[in-house]
């Protein structure tokens, strides 16, 4: 079962109940010591969005936002992405970002062209997403961990339909704190009922892994170029 388009913690469809009723006694305690074993084995993972599941670019799409003869692009959208933490800390609303972004960049945009803009950055990280994807299917939790803001979600969870695959989800903006403040990794901790020491925890960002480990988790930093190396430690962690 989905809701708010993530999965609940049941596992067992009617029809596999079904399934399962019409087996004989030897198959049936076959599949009830399978399903205890998964339990066991049961795994929380902590899973940062940029970088590691979608990689992103805001200058193509927001480039186009600026006025014309701007020559100094990366200049001009520095002006307004310094000021994104308050915006992703759920310190600044919406239209106020936004408004602010468009009066920075000089730019005669709509409030909804730059909703677009601002959306159209990312490219899903296939290869992370089969791990996502095999973790499900293994049964473990699966919860998102990422600064972000009002305007990517739920937008991306509507766009790119794998999230469903996730439990839950901590954000930034609803929390009121972004990482690497401790204050977000408290709050994952408090809401979730974690075990830092049996949660494995993965960003692309050193900050962020550096308050992930004060706080007890099992970290790694993703690196896109390198995903054969978070293979190699997620094989270890779970073999461990």
């Amino acid at each position: 079962m989905v809701i708010c388009g993530f999965r609940t913690e049941a596992r067992i469809s009617p029809a596999e109940s079904g399934l399962r009723d019409s087996q004989p006694l030897a198959c049936k305690l076959k599949l009830i010591l399978a399903s205890f074993a998964s339990c066991v084995a049961r795994v929380t993972f902590l899973i940062d969005i940029g970088r590691v599941l979608l990689d992103f670019d805001f200058e193509p799409s927001l480039a186009r936002l600026l006025p014309p003869g701007e020559r100094d692009v990366a200049g001009a959208l520095a002006r307004f992405l310094d000021k994104r933490d308050a915006f992703e800390a759920g310190a600044m609303t919406e239209d106020a970002y936004i408004a602010m972004a468009l009066e920075l960049l000089g730019s005669p945009a709509s409030h909804d062209e730059f909703r677009y803009a601002w959306r159209h950055i990312f490219t899903p990280n296939e290869p992370m997403w089969q791990e996502v994807r095999e973790l499900a299917a293994a049964g473990h939790r699966l919860i998102l961990f990422s600064n972000t803001n009002p305007i990517h979600c739920p937008w991306i969870f509507e766009v790119f339909s794998d999230f469903a695959l996730f439990d839950a989800a901590v954000l930034s903006f609803e929390v009121g704190s972004i990482k690497p403040e401790p204050a977000i990794y408290q709050s994952a901790i408090a809401t979730h009922q974690l075990d830092p020491a049996t949660t494995l925890y993965i960003d692309d960002l050193a900050d962020n892994i550096a308050t992930g480990r004060a706080h007890g988790f099992r970290c790694f930093q993703y690196d896109l170029a390198d995903h054969p190396a978070f293979q190699r430690w997620l094989q270890e962690e779970l073999e461990g």
